[in-house]
């Protein structure tokens, strides 16, 4: 009899101890037994151990699929790291099994030209292991991927090119099939099971020598993987936010130091920890000549005249418009105008935004739907009015005013199927749409070359924030929203603010790069990239037991030296689906120290967010 300890996946148990009368692998995937449970549990061999002083359960069946050993020791490492069990920690990864062969023929490098400045950001990347590319909008970084990729896969290595948003995958699928054809396969959520089955098969076959994908595409079963490309590595969606809450942009990192596969970071507006820890290749210059203005508009208009002007100008000169606003739906708050107070969501400490179109007011955290009421909830009498405005209203706005003209929507409302985004793409690529009107989406990398009016509005709500990267967040995002402006010729830029003075002096008068380095000196010794932060979140149905948890560990932690404490209290958002929310966070300079009070928090109620974002 062999003995085992088998991790239960997506579990937060320890590993336990099982039988069996077969000698199995480190890293098979089996089906065990667990008391109360009527179904059976998928577990992974991780360690064959000496027969126990208890009575163990026996292995029920041991399947064809296996996790490889540098798998199980990122798991480890997530696991230790991002404070979650081994089982949660594997779970994020596909297993291997075994596959025939395919014979490929051998890939022949494409004919693209690359320029002095892209020949130079090649260069830098081949000899480092780890690099940023620190290159403007529309400067060719795709094209420098390309060829970064081809080096790769002329040796019979895999490649994966990360992305942010999978609006972008159609965009980026059409430009890398042109080049490598079959070689290459995009990975998202968005995908159905069938194809993702077939995905697989072609990567473990050799048919598929490059993935392109959402952050899960970190985590396939690589057999040879030569580069990991991380696009717009900036983007906050790199971080999960959920269970095991790890960056993949970080882990990118720690994965090629160790397995010896090259990383390659790129952005036009690189994060702040990036710019510090990696060696930078910079690119300033754009790949089609372009020129850029950029005007600001303080009225307290929603949508005023001088912007109605601008994109009635625009469309005359048959150009294409994009608009941006951080809020979908049509409002993000309703208050009574009579008692000032906001319509909230019953299990949300959060006011609901409406949606005209579905006639509701919904909740965009728990998804909790309503009627619109005719008077105020709280006090009977009072008439509700709308504030800070959503895609939708600003869509229906313009769709009035602009009759004769198509205006579409580009946000998660409308954008829900892989089919509907590429049509929405394709149609605004063939001038078939004259205004799009979008959250955060817009900004990700597009390639827009009939679009010379970028109207930004809300940039304001992102400033004022309460976070300590609200600059370089709302920095970031209207250089890239900018960026989609005036690809090839002349573009420009329209900022609804009231903080002119901050946006014009790194626009127009200054470097992102020169804001990163003024960011740094602001953060020095007081916030990342100089130290770590960790947020504990603390939830419970009774607000009270939350609260009695955040207070025990508030005054134990007090005592760590090493580990200090920089706020605790109720969370912005106080109830999120009846669960009453407390926080706490904590920040060290002793990365080890701090990982070593985190693992010491064991309580049902705490949410542990190592490097959290907020």
């Amino acid at each position: 009899m062999f003995f085992y300890e088998v991790v239960l996946l997506k579990s937060p148990l320890k590993p336990l101890t099982y039988q069996s009368i077969e000698d199995i692998k480190i890293g098979t995937l089996v089906d065990v037994n667990l008391k109360r449970r009527k179904n059976l549990i998928q577990g992974v061999i991780i360690k064959k151990v000496n027969k126990p002083s208890f009575i163990c359960s026996d292995i029920v069946s041991v399947l064809k699929r296996y996790y490889s050993l540098q798998m199980i020791s990122t798991a480890k490492f997530i696991s230790t790291y991002y404070i979650c069990s081994l089982g949660e920690a594997l779970s994020v990864y596909i297993p291997f099994y075994d596959i025939q062969k395919s014979t490929n023929e051998k890939y022949i490098k494409s004919d693209i030209v690359l320029s002095e400045d892209q020949k130079g950001g090649l260069k830098f990347i081949q000899e480092h292991n780890t690099s940023l590319l620190f290159a403007a909008t529309g400067s060719g970084k795709t094209e420098i991927y390309i060829k970064a990729i081809e080096d790769i896969i002329v040796e019979d290595k895999q490649a994966l090119m990360l992305i942010p948003e999978i609006s972008l995958s159609a965009q980026m699928e059409k430009r890398l099939k042109l080049i490598f054809g079959e070689k290459i396969a995009i990975w998202h959520s968005k995908i159905t099971k069938k194809s993702k089955n077939q995905i697989i098969d072609n990567l473990l076959n050799g048919t598929v020598q490059i993935i392109a994908g959402a952050r899960s595409a970190l985590f396939l079963p690589y057999n040879n993987l030569g580069i990991i490309i991380v696009d717009e590595e900036h983007d906050d969606s790199y971080k999960s936010d959920q269970k095991p809450r790890l960056n993949v942009k970080d882990l990118a990192i720690y994965i090629g130091s160790k397995q010896n596969i090259k990383v390659v970071l790129g952005s036009a507006t690189p994060s702040l920890s990036s710019f510090y820890k990696i060696p930078y290749f910079r690119i300033k210059k754009t790949y089609f000549d372009s020129k850029k203005n950029i005007s600001y508009d303080e009225s307290d208009l929603s949508i005023s005249d001088v912007m109605l002007e601008k994109i009635s100008n625009t469309i005359k000169n048959n150009k294409q418009v994009i608009v941006f606003l951080p809020t979908r739906a049509n409002f993000k708050y309703q208050i009574c105008d009579d008692c000032g107070k906001s319509v909230e969501c019953p299990f949300c400490s959060v006011s609901l935004s409406l949606h005209k179109k579905n006639n509701a007011l919904q909740c965009h955290y728990c998804n909790y739907t309503q009627a619109i009421p005719k008077f105020c909830p709280s006090c009977k009498v009072g008439l509700i009015k709308n504030f800070r405005l959503g895609t939708a209203e600003v869509y229906d706005r313009l769709s009035s005013i602009f009759k004769d003209k198509i205006v579409s929507k580009f946000d998660r409302d409308s954008i829900t199927t892989e089919s509907k985004l590429k049509k929405t793409l394709k149609n605004f690529n063939d001038k078939k749409i004259d205004i799009l009107v979008g959250t955060q989406m817009l900004s990700k990398g597009h390639d827009y070359h009939n679009v010379t009016l970028a109207v930004v509005l809300g940039i304001d709500s992102i400033l004022n924030m309460t976070s300590y990267k609200v600059r370089e967040k709302a920095l970031s995002l209207l250089i890239q929203i900018a960026g989609r402006s005036g690809r090839k010729g002349d573009g420009e830029v329209l900022i609804q603010t009231k903080n002119k003075d901050f946006f014009n002096h790194y626009l127009s008068c200054s470097d992102y790069e020169d804001f990163l380095n003024s960011e740094l000196k602001q953060r020095e010794n007081l916030y990342p990239p100089f130290l770590r932060l960790a947020r504990v979140i603390f939830s419970h149905k009774n607000a009270n037991l939350a609260k009695r948890d955040l207070g025990f560990y508030v005054e134990n932690f007090k005592k760590e030296n090493g580990v200090e404490i920089i706020g605790f209290g109720e969370s912005n958002i106080f109830k999120i689906a009846n669960r009453y929310r407390y926080e706490l966070l904590l920040k060290s300079h002793d990365t080890k120290k701090l990982i070593t009070v985190l693992h010491k928090i064991d309580t049902p109620t705490a949410s542990i967010d190592m490097d959290s974002l907020y």
